[in-house]
């Protein structure tokens, strides 16, 4: 008892200290493990560009907020965290309006927001996997929003786990000397060169998608530069044999910023047309533009103006039908005809570049309308494309224009290197080894392989790009503030039932001693 009662004093006359000594206890009895306190993973921003006079996209800024679940009630400067396929534009438009913090998709299925302007709320992409799941659904479970009373919203909110999502990086600038990139290569046909017709067969090799670090664009137009190359082999093989080289010239280009308005082509049409020494489009057949065709058993001719008759344009026409009917007869064929519309900033198809101009011209696609969604979407993955079908398609350009075959292997190998890296338009700068593979491609080819660059206007630029596409997010396992105020609670509770024991611990010893004391028996007389 002695020993018991030294003890008890010393705590007493140390008993700040002597708290110390419960520290690791609680510690160790913590329902949070250090090794999941903290999770780190791959976000990628939502587009942002300047189009004209109107800003599209999400502005980037930092984030450091507390992660909350989409039908939270209180959402103001708090990150929201939801899948994608949950998000509408009406319900994201709220969000927006209620001036929530920031919003990080699980999914990709973005169509309804890429139609949204300019916002000051950040917008991120991330991979769904089982460590992102688990913070969804921890988020979600401690929101609280379904409890039945307020007391249980209460308890339920401070027993769970929340989360603090913090972004680091800097904001995203202009990039007000972005270059677009065009790559051109040609193959003289027999005969004079300048006195022969020429055929242009045109792509533009960039992707689009909510998302610039996600859009690899397997089919819009992955599948149009693979094509290209291929075409551009095949014929390189024709027109090195007198008795299959052909009396007219091709011009092969691969053009930049499709995705923006085309402006790859339009800047070099302009150049085309200004230099004097140019005889490219002097004489120009007709233009063959390529752009997803790399699925379904239907292919449509998009054209501004039907082709008149006994013109070369007209003649491809026939010949591709011909083709299509006596080779691959489960293919459908369809020429649509839509006029271009000259109070539309932005154009339908890259042929219409070129139709503006007078020239003859028309796009190649699987799609039936140029509002389809499957041309501006991250879904455009490797796995869209149906590699029968592209080498099937590229056989039948081959065939219109020459009749000859198509090597699959190429196809696959250079179906898996586009997909391998996002190709959006402001991820591509002049010396992207993208760019350089595909030149270096064509140079074994074709002659007078080039690559040229044209800049926007600074005063007047048709597109303003940003960089910042990819950034690392932390998600750090935190308790709500109202857990700080139960447990600042249950600790004064405690340290004052320590307080009171330690004072009064000699009243309860002796109580204890009393209890404890063994009763002496009565002497009975």
């Amino acid at each position: 008892m002695e020993g018991l009662g030294e003890l008890v004093e010393m705590f007493k006359n140390c008993f700040p200290f002597s708290f110390l000594f419960f520290i690791p206890i609680f510690i160790i009895i913590s329902p949070v493990s250090p090794v999941n306190a903290a999770h780190e993973f791959a976000i990628y921003r939502m587009q942002q560009f300047d189009r004209y006079d109107m800003k599209v996209g999400s502005k980037m800024s930092l984030i450091n907020m507390e992660a909350r679940p989409l039908d939270a009630k209180m959402v103001t400067r708090r990150c929201i965290i939801a899948r994608l396929k949950e998000v509408t534009g009406a319900r994201y438009q709220d969000l927006v309006d209620q001036k929530a913090g920031g919003l990080i998709h699980l999914q990709l299925v973005e169509q309804e927001l890429l139609g949204t302007e300019d916002s000051s709320v950040p917008v991120y992409f991330a991979w769904e996997t089982p460590e992102i799941l688990n913070i969804y659904q921890s988020v979600i479970a401690g929101s609280g929003d379904d409890a039945a009373t307020a007391v249980e919203a209460l308890f339920s909110s401070a027993s769970a786990n929340g989360f603090q999502m913090v972004q680091s990086g800097v904001a995203g600038k202009a990039l007000t000397d972005f270059q677009i990139s065009n790559i051109q290569g040609h193959l003289s046909g027999y005969g004079i060169e300048e006195q022969l017709p020429t055929i242009a067969i045109v792509t533009h090799y960039d992707a689009f998608g909510i998302a610039p670090s996600l859009s690899t664009g397997a089919d819009s137009n992955g599948s149009g530069v693979i094509a290209i190359l291929e075409l551009a082999r095949l014929f390189s093989k024709l027109y090195t044999n007198s008795r299959t080289h052909a009396k007219f010239n091709l011009v092969f280009l691969l053009s930049g910023a499709g995705k923006f308005n085309y402006l790859g082509s339009k800047k070099w049409i302009e150049d085309s047309l200004d230099n004097i020494e140019s005889t490219l489009l002097s004489d120009i057949a007709y233009v063959l533009c390529l752009d997803s065709i790399g699925r379904d058993n239907m292919l449509h001719l998009h054209v501004s103006k039907p082709p008149k008759e006994d013109s070369s344009a007209y003649e491809f026409l026939q010949h591709l039908e011909k083709v299509i009917q006596t080779f691959y007869p489960d293919v459908g064929f369809k020429m649509v005809h839509k006029k271009i519309n000259l109070a539309d900033e932005i154009l339908a198809w890259e042929h219409e570049r070129y139709s503006m101009k007078r020239l003859p011209a028309f796009t190649l696609s699987h799609l039936d309308s140029h509002k389809a969604l499957d041309r501006s979407t991250i879904l455009d993955t490797r796995s869209r494309v149906d590699e029968t079908v592209l080498v099937r398609n590229i056989r039948i350009v081959a065939e219109t224009l020459a009749r000859h075959d198509v090597q699959g292997e190429l196809v696959s190998a250079w179906l898996d290197h586009l997909t391998s890296t996002p190709r959006a338009a402001q991820l591509l700068p002049r010396d992207a080894s993208l760019l350089t593979t595909l030149e270096e491609t064509m140079a074994r080819y074709l002659k007078d392989v080039k690559r040229s660059t044209v800049k926007t206007d600074k005063r007047d630029p048709e597109f303003l790009f940003y960089d910042g596409a990819e950034y690392k997010m932390n998600a750090f396992n935190v308790k709500p503030a109202v857990f700080d105020l139960f447990l600042a609670v249950a600790i004064g509770g405690y340290l004052t039932a320590i307080y009171f024991l330690v004072q009064n611990f000699h009243v309860l010893l002796a109580l204890f001693i009393k209890i404890t004391r063994p009763v002496k028996a009565t002497k009975v007389n």
